[in-house]
């Protein structure tokens, strides 16, 4: 297993554990629902140099997205406009 590959698995699961403590739901359920997001997507883009975000900041695009339905409505992402 690479390094690249140990990252995404912690931050997998930092990611997944965060969404079982708010909202309270399954562990796979967790999963599946953060696997098939776009945030998850754009963390797995290499050209976008997600791993500048820490696993708080990934989640929030997820969470973002869950509400708004675009991750890119997070405070991690639009930190700029906001400053």
């Amino acid at each position: 297993m690479g390094i690249r590959s140990h990252i995404n698995s912690y931050y997998d699961n930092a990611v997944v554990g965060r969404i079982v403590e708010k909202y309270g739901i399954a562990p796979m359920e967790a999963l599946e629902s953060y696997l098939h997001s776009e945030a998850y997507r754009m963390y797995l883009d290499p050209e976008l140099e997600m791993l500048e975000f820490s696993p708080a900041g990934i989640f929030d695009m997820w969470e973002s997205e869950q509400v708004t339905g675009d991750p890119r409505n997070s405070l991690y992402i639009r930190r700029d406009e906001c400053a």
